[in-house]
């Protein structure tokens, strides 16, 4: 009898492509029936994943009720909590808190979380305002005190970020501008909805190996600079980049989410989007090829033309 694996935020970018790696793979699609948990069992994602069998189940974030129902009987569950939906941190850790403790109450086997670090220690107070990162570290420290088996992937910066803030001129050129040096900053790129699925996929066929790791879902470091230029190289256009004042960068966005995001860029300096940590053992673990920046652009061209 399958398994059952129950993969939360299923139309999205990151629980989708986990929907979809499992289904792909022939050893995975017959040791796991999925089960997505969704808010919306009509959106396009989910009618297309319930055509190939997936169970689907609508579920309230905020009901423990709804929570339990969606990782009952379950053996591994794929959590991902969605910070910008509420833009509340403590919404954000409660929701995580509730997946963790019905997991443990259900008798989950492994539980695979997309996590971040802790933005305010690693950066030893000098970036307090990263609240999307900081409360998924929290949620990771609950699940490392819960005694639930459990794996951590780190997702990197989503290349589909890039779609708003490369920008095309009126002359045809493109322009990137960030608060940030075009040589120091680091971005860790990593195609979400491509990519997530091949790290999880992994862990699924490594359990119980990979338990209480980090896997670092990013292709490699990018500076900007190296960004437009392999931008450029593939739409055959002139890109570039403009370090701007950190207050200009903060006037181009919502009061609310300003600070944050300004914070969110001066990470990737100091003291780096994963402080410091390698590439090299995520990618040599993940299950499959990672979709590099030239793919993603040559892929997606149509968003920026």
């Amino acid at each position: 009898m399958s398994k059952l694996l129950t993969v939360f935020g299923a139309s999205g970018n990151q629980g989708g492509s986990v929907v979809r790696a499992v289904l792909k793979d022939p050893v995975l699609s017959k040791e796991f029936q999925i089960r997505a948990i969704t808010r919306d069992s009509f959106k396009a994602p989910i009618v297309q994943f319930a055509e190939k069998g997936v169970e689907i189940v609508n579920a309230d974030m905020s009901s423990t009720e709804s929570i339990a129902r969606a990782v009952k009987d379950v053996h591994t569950v794929f959590l991902m909590t969605n910070f910008w939906e509420s833009m509340s941190a403590n919404t954000e850790v409660a929701q995580g808190k509730a997946v963790v403790d019905a997991s443990k109450a259900a008798g989950v086997q492994h539980l695979i979380f997309s996590s971040l670090i802790n933005t305010t220690e690693a950066s030893k107070g000098r970036l307090p305002d990263i609240a999307h990162f900081d409360g998924k570290a929290k949620i990771e420290d609950y699940i490392r005190g819960s005694g639930v088996r459990a794996t951590f992937v780190l997702p990197g910066l989503f290349m589909s970020g890039y779609f708003d803030t490369i920008r095309k001129n009126e002359d045809g050129s493109y322009m990137l501008a960030l608060p940030v040096s075009e040589e120091k900053a680091q971005i860790p790129l990593f195609d979400a909805a491509g990519d997530m699925g091949k790290y999880v996929r992994a862990a699924l066929k490594d359990y119980p190996s990979c338990v209480g790791k980090h896997i670092y879902a990013a292709v490699d470091y990018y500076t900007p600079k190296r960004l437009v230029a392999e931008f450029g190289e593939v739409l055959g256009v002139p890109a570039a980049f403009a370090q701007i004042p950190e207050e200009m960068f903060k006037s181009f966005l919502p009061p609310p989410v300003a600070q944050e995001l300004l914070e969110n860029m001066l990470l990737l300096e100091d003291p780096g989007y994963y402080a410091g940590a390698k590439l090299g053992e995520s990618l040599r673990f993940m299950d499959g090829e990672p979709t590099t920046w030239k793919e993603f652009v040559q892929a997606n061209k149509a968003r920026w033309v």
